[in-house]
């Protein structure tokens, strides 16, 4: 009696393990199933007429994109309260901080607002960048980084400071270089600084992350010869950056943004000459490969930045958006 007791016990406890065991093989399938709910791309985006605010497209594989439609934020700020080239960078507390452009010309300053689903929004700031430069031309294209070593949050744009700079073939007012300032908390910002003055009119840049020491410039060289984009390099998100490349797309292209996916680099960009978005796969930043006849968007889409964002972001912002989605994710 009391060896089948001791018998029972053993099986028991072994059943307990084998328990324990199995539920900690189905707590590691929801991590995954996390971490994957977490690689639905979102992309930012705005549509001609300019003033009419963000508009939004998310995609499963980075391929193909489906539109969510607008306006998710109206355009508020600025004097001529337009919403072009929206970037947003998600902070480590899950928010996601977005800036933008608000003038196409006289504007000293850029958009800022946050949100945590891309459906409610915190008020509208404009952030005067550039007020300590009076004759400051424009504010275009601000880009936002999280810089995760310094836990602070880069913003950069380009602007045109006549007679600043060597104009080369450029106009005084055409001449543009790159300028940055760092926050943690988009209430106090450093003193803004030179971020990049490659030799030549420069709009249109994004950082990429490769280590610690190791960051992507991806630009758009502005001269009117080239109009199209480059990479430089550097070991700090603020740079320097330097050995800027040739260029790897065509005429008349801007507007990067960039993913990471399957061991490469996707740099998506807009081909405005002719009206179409195409896109360039790396996986050294000095060889690329055109994918653009893989790609498809939907109609009008404009530049902006690509995120990430859950399952139930994306729920909401359908339940949100005007466009009738039939798909089941």
């Amino acid at each position: 009696m009391k060896f089948n007791n001791c018998v029972f016990l053993v099986l028991v406890i072994c059943f307990s393990l084998g328990i324990l065991s199995c539920n900690s093989k189905v707590s590691d399938v929801s991590s995954k199933e996390e971490v994957k709910e977490e690689e639905i791309y979102l992309f930012t985006t705005f549509r001609e007429p300019k003033n009419e605010g963000l508009f939004l497209a998310y995609s499963l594989d980075g391929y193909r994109w489906e539109d969510l439609g607008g306006t998710f934020l109206p355009a508020e700020v600025g004097e001529s309260k337009i919403m072009r080239d929206p970037s947003v960078a998600k902070g480590p507390d899950g928010t996601y901080h977005m800036v933008w452009t608000t003038d196409w010309k006289g504007g000293n300053g850029f958009g800022y607002a946050s949100t945590k689903d891309f459906v409610n929004w915190s008020p509208q700031q404009f952030i005067p960048a550039m007020e300590h430069e009076p004759t400051v031309v424009n504010v275009w294209a601000p880009e936002i980084f999280y810089d995760d070593e310094q836990e602070q949050f880069i913003v950069f744009w380009a602007s045109t400071i006549p007679f600043r700079f060597e104009k080369g073939e450029e106009a005084e007012d055409n001449n543009h270089r790159m300028y940055y300032l760092t926050t943690k908390d988009f209430k106090d910002f450093s003193e803004t600084k030179l971020f990049i003055d490659p030799g030549f009119s420069i709009i249109d840049a994004v950082i990429v992350k490769r280590d610690s020491d190791d960051y992507v410039l991806v630009l758009k060289d502005n001269t009117r010869p080239m109009r199209n984009l480059k990479v430089a390099f550097g070991k700090s998100p603020i740079g320097p950056y330097e050995n800027v490349s040739d260029p790897y797309t065509g005429f008349l292209t801007e507007g990067p943004t960039v993913i990471q996916k399957d061991g490469e680099w996707i740099i998506y960009y807009d081909s405005y000459g002719d009206k179409s978005y195409s896109a360039v796969t790396t996986k050294d930043f000095k060889e690329f490969t055109e994918i653009g006849e893989n790609l498809s968007f939907p109609k009008g889409h404009k530049h902006g930045t690509i995120t990430t964002i859950s399952k139930e972001i994306l729920k909401n912002l359908k339940e949100n958006s005007k466009i009738t989605t039939t798909d089941n994710e």
